[in-house]
């Protein structure tokens, strides 16, 4: 035994000595390939290349980590012919193209160019008889949600990227176990880093019960995580094709504001009833199959016309984007709405780190006289983020924008409102990182009831804000400037 570990002890001081020997080669054949073999931006470019330069060593670990997509077409390839999915796609786009688009409030019209651009980059169906209840309480989500669950008769399909084995959960499972008895199929699908803190046994435990489990991304060799980016961030809840919930509450104690740390937790999310259900069903399934290697699809039940009576007339598009998408469709609806905007945008978000593009065309609203606000939270959940968050907050200040921190807790809250018009809420950050590494799924719903419900709930939040002004960031401490500028520095990869 003591020779067989003398000989792998001797054998990883080699490897070890080579990877030291030839650095900086190996640097300089990684700069090559981010210079001139990978589509990148000019300032992620810079911030690897000074990765590289001045801590070698780290910055290979990172690349490695969460830098290099070489397999990213292979990983997804699938995924593409699966998401190449029309339905009422090529009629609806023909009702724009002829002008004969008709929304059931004529001011939304001057947005048609917005369904379009999403009908054809992101295959989004337009459906206009839909009814949302928004959800902005932890208790309150998850009681809506248990009451649903509770009425199930044929299917539950369930997408978290957290899972936490904790008081939340445990009356959760208590529910999918006893509806499984009733005869109700259950499927629950996970990321894999971000439920990193449920044990084999408890997924173990489900399967027993006769739960389907499917693991997005599996870690290696245990919990060993190597792949950062490409995380599956939707939360997306299914039941019986009749009721969806979407939004950004996960399963944790800290969503129901248990967790000392943050305190009342805001989100928001949606429970939709009407024809965008099926959409959300769909990107479930997408995201199943993969994720399980089953073939969903070929299960007509999941795809049964309900006839629901519901009396809902909110007009919604599904926007799923990610690493798996030809375009960064969440970040372009943003882009298209703040362009739209004439009198203000409210925008609610925990991480802010947008890129260049979005950056300027939110400072170019606020200089055009458009109201932008910004909310984001008091407090940092992950420090690095939060101070390149508060960074971008300064350039805002300087165009005229107003920025606010959520002082009631932590907000988690993700979307924005422009004009009363039109509102676009879901699990996706205004960040690069939610825009183009991780999967997220957004609903655009163009309803004048429910953008003034969004506003409403805007306005109430800033009584529980401290307006951040360009006097009080100016006087900011020396300390808060360092981490600000160092945190920046390394954006793109955030």
């Amino acid at each position: 035994m003591y020779m067989i570990l003398q000989v792998l002890w001797n054998g990883l001081v080699q490897i070890v000595q080579y990877w030291m020997e030839h650095l900086i080669f190996i640097n300089i054949v990684l700069s090559i390939v981010i210079v001139f073999f990978e589509r990148r931006e000019p300032k992620s470019v810079w911030t690897w290349l000074m990765l590289l330069y001045f801590i070698p060593i780290l910055g290979i670990f990172l690349y490695f980590m969460i830098g290099h997509d070489f397999h990213k077409q292979h990983m997804f390839r699938t995924k593409e012919i699966e998401d190449a999915m029309y339905s009422a796609i090529g009629k609806q786009e023909e009702t724009i193209i002829r002008d004969e688009f008709e929304p059931a409030d004529s001011r939304l019209r001057k947005f048609s160019d917005v369904v379009l651009m999403n009908l054809e980059a992101a295959d989004a169906v337009y459906s206009s008889d839909n009814e949302i209840e928004i959800l902005t309480d932890g208790r309150e989500k998850f009681k809506a949600l248990y009451e649903e669950m509770s009425k199930a008769t044929e299917y539950i399909h369930i997408q978290y990227y957290i899972i936490r084995n904790d008081e939340l959960w445990q009356p959760f499972e208590k529910l999918l176990v006893e509806k499984v008895r009733q005869g109700v199929e259950v499927r629950l699908l996970y990321d894999s880093m971000g439920s990193r803190g449920m044990k084999k046994k408890d997924w173990r435990r489900l399967r027993e019960e006769g739960i389907q489990i499917g693991e997005f991304f599996p870690a290696i060799l245990g919990r060993l995580q190597l792949r950062i980016n490409y995380r599956n961030h939707r939360k997306i809840v299914v039941i019986d094709g009749k009721t969806a919930f979407v939004g950004g509450f996960n399963i944790g104690r800290e969503y129901v504001g248990l967790d000392p740390k943050f305190g009342y937790w805001r989100d928001t999310h949606l429970k939709i009833r009407g024809s965008a259900v099926l959409s959300l069903h769909i990107r479930f399934i997408l995201d199943w199959n993969y994720a399980t290697k089953q073939d969903l699809f070929v299960a007509d039940r999941y795809f049964r016309e309900y006839n629901q009576n519901v009396p809902g007339k909110a007009a919604v598009q599904i926007i799923s984007s990610g690493p798996d998408s030809k375009w960064q469709n969440i970040r372009n609806v943003y882009l298209k709405m703040i362009s739209k905007a004439r009198k203000n945008i409210y925008i609610q978000t925990p991480y802010f780190i947008p890129d260049e593009t979005v950056m300027s065309s939110i400072r170019i609203a606020a200089m055009s006289g458009v109201d932008v606000r910004v909310m984001i939270p008091c407090k940092p959940d992950h420090p690095f983020v939060y101070w390149a968050t508060y960074s971008y907050i300064g350039d805002l200040l300087e165009a005229g924008a107003k920025c606010y921190t959520y002082d009631n807790g932590f907000l988690h809250a993700k979307g924005m409102v422009v004009d009363g018009l039109v509102s676009c809420y879901g699990t996706a950050n205004m960040d690069i990182r939610s825009f183009k590494l991780n999967f997220e799924v957004n609903a655009v719903i163009y309803s004048v009831e429910i953008a003034e419900r969004l506003e409403a709930i805007f306005m109430e939040d800033l009584k529980s804000c401290t307006r951040v002004t360009q006097y009080t960031y100016g006087r900011r401490s020396f300390l808060v400037r360092v981490k600000e500028q160092f945190s920046r520095l390394f954006s793109p990869l955030l």
